[in-house]
């Protein structure tokens, strides 16, 4: 069970860092740049931008939450988990909770058919992949040795395997 300190830190951490980033800069940048817009349907961009959000957000709060039990960690790089998160969907996708933060503003880029909102999601794919690669990655490698280069060679970085691979 996590401890509430552990789930308070992960509400703030998420509040000001993944709720700028898939929130408030989308809602800003549709608000500023309303046209042109995506050449889709808007039934289809509302059920397909309903389905994002709300995959995005469950993905993201359940990574949170296995964080905090699985790990005693939160989503913030000053209280990352001690352990290595390698359970669940962490054994299908080596970032779920960044793939969470992106279907989360692609929703929101498809809700509102905004150009601007869907470049804004491209825009944090890259830099998420940049923060991943060249932060993120080796700071595991050397905290968690050769469990971690053993997971990643089991575990992709961001299409999500379907099945857990065998053992």
């Amino acid at each position: 069970m996590a401890s509430p300190s552990t789930l308070a830190k992960s509400a703030l951490f998420t509040a000001l860092v993944p709720g700028t980033v898939a929130v408030a800069i989308p809602q800003l940048l549709r608000a500023w740049r309303p046209h042109p817009r995506l050449p889709v349907d808007s039934r289809v961009a509302r059920l397909l931008g309903g389905a994002s959000l709300l995959s995005g957000t469950l993905l993201y709060f359940h990574t949170t939450v296995q964080f905090a039990t699985e790990g005693d960690g939160t989503p913030s790089p000053t209280d990352e988990p001690e352990e290595l998160v390698t359970g669940g969907l962490y054994a299908h996708v080596r970032n779920p909770m960044y793939v969470g933060v992106l279907l989360i503003v692609l929703g929101q880029a498809l809700l509102h058919r905004s150009v601007a909102v869907c470049w804004w999601a491209v825009g944090c794919w890259i830099g998420f992949h940049n923060r991943v690669v060249e932060f993120e990655e080796p700071h595991l490698a050397e905290k968690h040795g050769e469990s971690y280069e053993r997971y990643c060679e089991r575990v992709p970085r961001w299409v999500p395997r379907l099945r857990p691979p065998q053992r």
